[in-house]
């Protein structure tokens, strides 16, 4: 590996900084989704049983470096005690005295959580005396945030270039799959891209179709893809002015021998709403009042027979309108199948960004595929090709020694 792990690292009496994602949703006060925090736990619950001082930094929301009363992270105590399995103190700040207050008072083994780092403008500014302020809070780094790692943040970057540092259990996980996936993946390649848009996902599309065997386009932005053929898709949801991105990318496909699998039939309807009206026709027979919803059994089927001889998959966005049953069908029945071809081990599935968590939980697979980012952005920055500041810096750390 080119940077540091756990397994690095001497942490007996050390103070640990560890940079998590506690940015996770709140109703109430209460928290709704503890997924994040749960796969932050096994870094913070290594640590401290080795008899590290645990030091736990997050950001929360968007305060723009003010103090927002309800953007604290307190409320994420009890439920990060919970995943941990020991107590976690609170400090009510992330540096200055009541932080430096709270480190002298700690013991080998204890957890702290410090507030929300972006109550201070210098963590998003990646402010070189902040980043000292917080180093000087601990003796080690580790970066266990990949889902902030897109983000030249004092706390997500700065860290890494003043303290040894190491990647924390959550983001060694998540590179580790994400190298298997896009960097030495076993072949043939499939790629699954859907959500509304074409032109969020420009960069998503141009560095996919040079890397992967298929390329399977689904949701809206198959919409696209078929106006630029000349298909008439009726009332469809579709990016007029991005007709020419879509045949830039059928191009790049022909050059690089890659096949784009696009929808031959869908489920069309006069109106998106619940359990509205629909019928399944060929791409071809969409009616003018007509949107499409969701694509048909052949076009699925047509993505099962490619599964057969796929070994790696990526997947980014649904097929359809999951959300809204009838047309949650082509999405669900995809995942299904990709799921069974992961638990007879003859796929490696990885998945992540934006709707996807949501699609996969709606079919119910999503503890089936290999591995199912929970990180957004720097997910979908990662399939794009772009270094990730995050992990350039745990690669500098590990290179200076």
């Amino acid at each position: 590996m080119d940077y540091n792990t756990l397994d690095d690292l001497a942490v007996t009496g050390k103070r640990v900084l560890v940079r998590a994602d506690l940015n996770v949703p709140l109703k109430d006060g209460v928290v709704t989704d503890a997924t994040r925090i749960e796969r932050q736990a096994p870094t913070i619950r290594d640590l401290a049983e080795r008899g590290a001082k645990v030091i736990v930094l997050s950001h929360f929301d968007r305060p723009k470096g003010k103090v927002v009363p309800s953007m604290s992270l307190k409320p994420v105590v009890a439920p990060l005690a919970k995943a941990v399995g020991r107590a976690v103190a609170f400090a009510d700040d992330c540096v200055g005295e009541k932080a430096e207050a709270a480190v002298k008072a700690m013991k080998d083994g204890d957890v702290l959580l410090l507030e929300n780092t972006r109550f201070h403008p210098g963590e998003e500014k990646n402010d070189p005396g902040f980043t000292k302020q917080i180093a000087a809070l601990g003796d080690i780094f580790v970066n266990d945030a990949f889902s902030a790692a897109h983000r030249a943040h004092a706390t997500t970057t700065g860290l890494a270039y003043l303290l040894p540092s190491a990647a924390g259990r959550s983001m060694e996980q998540e590179l580790s799959h994400l190298q298997k996936a896009l960097g030495n993946p076993e072949r043939p390649l499939l790629a699954v891209v859907g959500g509304a848009k074409v032109s969020t996902k420009i960069e998503l599309l141009q560095n996919l179709v040079g890397r992967v065997e298929v390329l399977v386009i689904g949701g809206a932005m198959a919409n696209t893809f078929l106006a630029a053929e000349g298909i008439a898709i009726g009332k469809s949801l579709y990016e007029a002015d991005h007709l020419e991105t879509a045949r830039k990318v059928v191009h790049m496909a022909n050059e690089s021998g890659a096949v784009i699998l696009l929808p031959t039939d869908v489920v069309v309807a006069k109106e998106f709403k619940a359990d509205a009206a629909h019928r399944t026709v060929p791409v071809s027979a969409i009616a003018a009042d007509e949107m499409v919803l969701d694509v048909g059994p052949a076009s699925i089927q047509a993505f099962k027979n490619r599964l057969v001889t796929t070994r790696t998959l990526v997947w980014n966005g649904p097929f359809g309108a999951f959300e809204t049953r009838p047309f949650d069908a082509g999405t669900v029945a995809a995942a299904r199948a990709v799921a069974e071809a992961t638990k007879a081990g003859n796929l490696l599935s990885v998945a992540g960004g934006g709707d996807t968590v949501a699609a996969l939980a709606h079919a119910g697979v999503d503890d089936d595929f290999s591995y199912v980012s929970t990180a957004g952005g720097a997910f979908l920055e990662w399939l794009e090709g772009k270094e990730l500041p995050g992990v350039e810096a745990l690669k500098a750390a590990k290179a200076r020694g």
